[in-house]
């Protein structure tokens, strides 16, 4: 057996009732339910009045109570207000009182004997049973619920938003150094501006879109993205620094070889030939670059020359040449004529042989 909780709620002149299962008392299934109420009642009234649990008020008072955040949010998305019931005062609920008291005579009791094997078909029988409720007649009066609503009150309601609501979750994370805060939710890293670096920065997020405000401005938005481990970047929030590396292609590395020397090139364009992981072959474009700028330019291409030469197309090949003086090119050395001797023949000796 799993246990329900019951959401109640009815219109304050005619009486008209809603009621819907849900899991829990949690922020989450709490504003789903009044969600499905307004979405129900096709409209909005000018205030909520919710009883004091813990998903709509965080700390009651009877002047100034502090509204859960998250409902303060859904109040302002749908254009109403939130007015708490006072604690022990039930004459301010009195009237969705008394329809806990009828929807247990007029929903419970009919369900009872029944058994459901899920919460949405649960729900398609208390609202089956709440319709019926709704269109019985009133004692004492010539109509019921349901008629008096669509003839005196719905036209009272406020139009509805055209986007649904989406809860809102807030916490604050810390600019990683490469531009990066970590949202640990669903493991996933997310862009901000370079500027933001090593600061704190407000994040508020729902279920498909992450917002990131620093001193109350906003500085980046990204739809959610549910991936771990991955990242999800914006170029213009990188410094020149890390935009180099999202720059990193096989055209870019051959391009740079070509400006600095034709036998580079050649050596590089080899390199990608070969079937490795790119990042590993990025690396030794780096490092030959690094022995480029450091090496002197004739001595260096003569050590690439030996390694095309060896088909040994790596970063170490080239640096251990120019580390052995491998690559060095030896000076000419001056004829010097041979000295004087007397033991010495010249051609004409061995002609007469």
């Amino acid at each position: 057996l799993i246990p329900c909780e019951v959401f109640v709620a009815c219109l304050p002149y005619s009486d008209y009732s809603f009621v819907m299962a849900v899991k829990s008392q949690t922020v989450a299934d709490v504003l789903h339910a009044l969600s499905c109420c307004l979405a129900h009642l096709g409209g909005v009234p000018m205030a909520l009045v919710p009883d004091n649990f813990k998903a709509a008020v965080v700390k009651a008072s009877p002047y100034e109570p502090k509204i859960n955040r998250a409902l303060e949010d859904f109040a302002n998305h749908y254009k109403t207000a939130v007015v708490p019931a006072r604690v022990r005062k039930p004459k301010d609920k009195a009237l969705v009182e008394n329809q806990v008291k009828l929807i247990y005579s007029r929903v419970y009791a009919k369900l009872r004997n029944m058994v459901f094997f899920d919460i949405e078909s649960l729900n398609e029988a208390i609202t089956e049973k709440t319709r019926e409720h709704n269109q019985t007649r009133m004692q004492q009066r010539p109509y019921c619920r349901e008629e008096l609503f669509w003839a005196e009150e719905k036209q009272h309601l406020k139009q509805l938003p055209i986007q649904p609501f989406e809860l809102k979750h807030y916490r604050v994370s810390t600019v990683a150094q490469n531009n990066h805060i970590y949202f640990s939710e669903d493991k996933h890293y997310y862009s901000v501006p370079y500027r933001l670096i090593g600061q704190k920065v407000k994040v508020m997020y729902t279920r498909s879109m992450v917002h990131i405000y620093s001193n109350q401005k906003p500085v980046a938005i990204h739809p959610r993205d549910y991936r771990a481990g991955k990242y999800t970047t914006q170029r213009d929030h990188l410094c020149s620094e890390h935009r180099y590396y999202l720059d990193r292609s096989p055209e870019y590395y051959l391009n740079q070889a070509k400006k600095r020397s034709p036998t580079l090139y050649e050596l590089i364009d080899l390199i990608f030939k070969k079937d490795r992981y790119p990042e590993q072959l990025y690396r030794s474009c780096e490092g030959l670059f690094s022995l480029h700028r450091k090496a002197e330019s004739k001595t260096f291409d003569i050590a690439c020359r030996i390694a095309i030469e060896h088909q040994n197309y790596s970063y170490g090949f080239v640096k251990n040449i120019l580390k052995n003086n491998m690559a060095q090119v030896p000076e000419a050395l001056p004829d010097k004529p041979l000295p004087a001797h007397n033991n010495l023949r010249g051609k004409e000796h061995y002609q007469t042989l």
